[in-house]
């Protein structure tokens, strides 16, 4: 069984009256986990308040207030790639995560994932992603390694003044020409819950999205974020009738499998930069990690994923 060694932590959101139970709260919260097993947590003092205190099955459902608790998985996928360290110095750190590896633990995931990787080969337990990827994105993450001075970059992201520039293939017309979109609409989650949508309302996502070449039915696009939605890129490229390649949610939600590691999505958080808080220097890092169009098919051997990133194969056309 993998058990976590730092607590996860949920929010209880804002609901309408009479509130839910906590554990009727955490059971719709994580479907995929069964009510009893939240109750045995419950009472082996495994669940905890914002005091670290244990709360007990008749804890009160209070909106805005966090749950701690240690996640548990009795079968862990292993994830057969790794990741490559770019930099590392007192105050962050920055890496070029594989696809397919979550950045902190979530799911079915508790020690395959970035952040625990790092803890166990760097030796520094205090590691804080200062922003996330997705599961099945690749590309690079930056880390904060000091406590003190974590929230000066944190707020380089709050703030929006890290630029980062994604790479990404998506089908496309062969008659298609290169083009240029700024795309800005709301952001919000939908059905299910890890499923967002774009809305009406008032502009909370913008990104801009430049088609650079097309081969065949295969077009390569940069993608600039200038928020930080969840599934940002994915969403924009998906309304503009881009989806991208191998991206099981969008535009439809493909039925649940397991991971194929021959097929990683085709986004890559290619670089990210700012002006260091503390130095004042220019910050750049870069991650040279393939997609699909850049590197030549690497063939499995009897069916097992190589050690390196797959490429897989290029889709008809490309």
């Amino acid at each position: 069984m993998g058990l976590s060694t730092h607590p996860s932590v949920v929010t209880m959101p804002e609901t309408g009256q009479p509130y839910p139970s906590i554990i009727t709260f955490l059971s719709s919260r994580f479907p995929g986990i069964p009510r009893d097993v939240w109750e045995t947590r419950i009472l082996e003092g495994k669940v905890l308040d914002e005091h670290s205190r244990p709360i007990t099955l008749n804890t009160e459902y209070t909106p805005l207030k966090r749950i701690f608790y240690f996640r548990e998985v009795t079968v862990e996928p292993a994830i057969p790639f790794t990741e490559k360290i770019l930099f590392h110095d007192d105050e962050i750190l920055a890496v070029c995560k594989p696809h397919f590896l979550p950045v902190t633990p979530g799911g079915k995931y508790v020690d395959e994932c970035l952040l625990n990787r790092l803890r166990r080969s760097t030796g520094v337990e205090d590691l804080a992603p200062l922003h996330r990827i997705d599961r099945e994105t690749a590309g690079v993450v930056l880390f904060s390694v000091n406590k003190r001075s974590r929230g000066l970059y944190g707020r380089l992201f709050m703030e929006g003044r890290v630029e980062k520039t994604y790479g990404a293939l998506a089908a496309c017309p062969p008659t298609q020409q290169p083009a240029f979109w700024d795309v800005a609409d709301r952001i919000e989650r939908g059905e299910p819950w890890f499923r967002m949508k774009s809305v009406p309302g008032r502009t909370n996502a913008r990104s801009t999205v430049t088609l650079e070449e097309v081969r065949g039915g295969t077009g390569r696009f940069v993608l600039r974020p200038h928020t930080g939605k969840t599934h940002q890129l994915r969403v924009h490229m998906s309304g503009l009738g881009f989806g991208i390649l191998n991206d099981r949610y969008y535009p439809e939600l493909q039925p649940e499998h397991e991971d194929d590691f021959r097929t990683p999505l085709q986004l890559v958080a290619r670089m990210l930069r700012f002006k260091d808080p503390l130095t004042g220097r220019d910050r750049e890092f870069v991650s040279e990690r393939p997609l699909l169009w850049d590197a030549p098919t690497i063939p499995a051997e009897n069916g097992s994923p190589n050690n390196t990133e797959p490429t897989g194969a290029l889709p008809p056309g490309a």
